[in-house]
């Protein structure tokens, strides 16, 4: 159920919102920059479809990106700012509905939701956090380009796809930090498209989704 479908009489006042919060930043020469975005809402819809108490908010496609910024077409708010939106956001959700919960599509939101998250729940509003997690490369790589062939295939240049920066994150995180993305990788991938398929991406989306649903019953049996 999606929430800007509604009319205002018939919003169901007990459900779970659930809010895509995503990106608009570089996925490599080949990947769109909503990917992020693209991969929250469906994950969003996936569990809306398996649970009727779920309703989904318009999305938020906008996240902190600075890490992108070299990149042209990255859009970033910034953590701070995506920090009070979330904020305010789920004070004047709380007013309709018992719970709230972020599913974000882009890792570079985890201080944002993280510090909204605690004060809303300082505020005794309920509310969850949920990121994505997988094995493999992290950015416009094997993973998330398996991912969009399968939400979207038309929207993936498979003509451009280039293997970008291969080490671990782990290792590349202080350059990374200190210099962006570009710093450890000219194309922005951080791993390595080759192999990619739509069919690799419904397996990676459907235990994605199946975690996301399985996270959410146990949030909501413990409440």
């Amino acid at each position: 159920m999606s929430l800007g479908d509604l009319r205002w009489p018939v919003v169901p006042r007990e459900s779970v919102l659930a809010l895509p919060l995503g990106s608009t930043e570089q996925h490599g020469p080949h990947l769109p920059l909503s990917t992020d975005t693209d991969v929250a809402v469906a994950l969003c819809a996936a569990l809306a479809a398996a649970r009727p108490d779920v309703v989904v908010a318009p999305v938020l496609p906008y996240g902190a990106s600075g890490e992108h910024q070299d990149f042209p077409g990255t859009v970033s708010i910034g953590t701070q700012a995506l920090t009070h939106v979330l904020v305010e956001l789920g004070r004047s959700a709380s007013e309709t509905f018992p719970r709230l919960l972020v599913v974000s599509g882009h890792g570079g939101n985890l201080a944002a939701v993280r510090t909204a998250l605690a004060t809303l729940t300082a505020e005794s509003r309920d509310v969850l956090a949920w990121f994505p997690r997988w094995d493999g490369d992290a950015h416009a790589g094997f993973v998330e380009t398996s991912l969009q062939l399968y939400l979207s295939a038309s929207r993936v240049a498979l003509s451009s796809a280039e293997a970008g920066a291969v080490a671990p994150l782990a290792e590349l995180l202080p350059a990374l930090r200190s210099g962006g993305v570009r710093s450890v990788s000219p194309n922005g991938v951080l791993g390595d498209p080759a192999g990619a398929s739509a069919e690799a991406g419904r397996e990676i989306f459907d235990g994605l989704a199946a975690d996301l649903v399985t996270a959410v019953a146990a949030w909501l049996a413990a409440s």
